[in-house]
């Protein structure tokens, strides 16, 4: 009885020094949402823009105002749909388990996303306005997969590989740049909602 009751107290030490030290409340829901917005955008870039224009080349294309005006709208709807999901599964788990969404950790997290994510974001708006539209799919799936690996160290281990298999998506998007809007479906959809499920029957 006392042997059961320590292993029960060395559990709950280790899941206590868990959460001290990374953010473990990410929702596998918010993976699954993120993918399906992803391949919803990307869907509405391929019949809005891409469908009647040659722009996924390794030269600089004629992208005229409209087109432009389009990408940017969808780019900033998708991201700002993801975000609002992610957050909001997250913090409906976090209340589950009684635990704080804005800690710490939850900080340190953000932090370590962020650099990865604003350096590529800057950079995919400096190729879209000289009109290097064809690199956005690479340059989009390698940034993302860098910040996960960067933020893994503060929330979930195995998140890494989640971003390593972004990276590797990245440079066979730059490889096979007529293909990389399929390959970024594949990244940031269809990948992406396999590990929210995948997180989601482990919590």
């Amino acid at each position: 009885m006392e042997k059961e009751k320590y292993v029960e107290d060395l559990s709950e030490i280790r899941k206590i020094m868990s959460r001290s030290a990374r953010f473990i409340s990410l929702s596998g829901l918010s993976g699954v949402s993120t993918g399906i917005i992803a391949l919803a955008g990307a869907w509405l870039v391929h019949q809005l823009v891409f469908r009647n224009h040659d722009y996924l080349v390794y030269e600089a294309a004629q992208i005229d105002a409209v087109n432009l005006s389009k990408l940017l709208l969808i780019a900033l709807g998708t991201l700002l749909l993801s975000v609002f999901s992610a957050l909001w599964f997250t913090d409906r788990k976090s209340r589950k388990e009684n635990q704080h969404v804005w800690d710490n950790q939850a900080k340190r997290l953000l932090i370590n996303l962020l650099i990865p994510l604003t350096t590529g974001g800057i950079l995919c708006l400096i190729f879209l306005f000289k009109g290097f539209v064809g690199f956005l799919p690479a340059l989009t799936l390698i940034f993302y997969g860098l910040a996960l690996v960067n933020g893994s160290h503060y929330t979930l281990s195995h998140i890494r590989y989640l971003g390593i298999a972004e990276i590797v998506l990245g440079l066979f998007a730059f490889l096979f740049i007529d293909q990389s809007l399929y390959l970024w479906m594949l990244g940031f959809g269809v990948i992406q909602m396999i590990y929210g499920l995948m997180i989601q029957r482990k919590g």
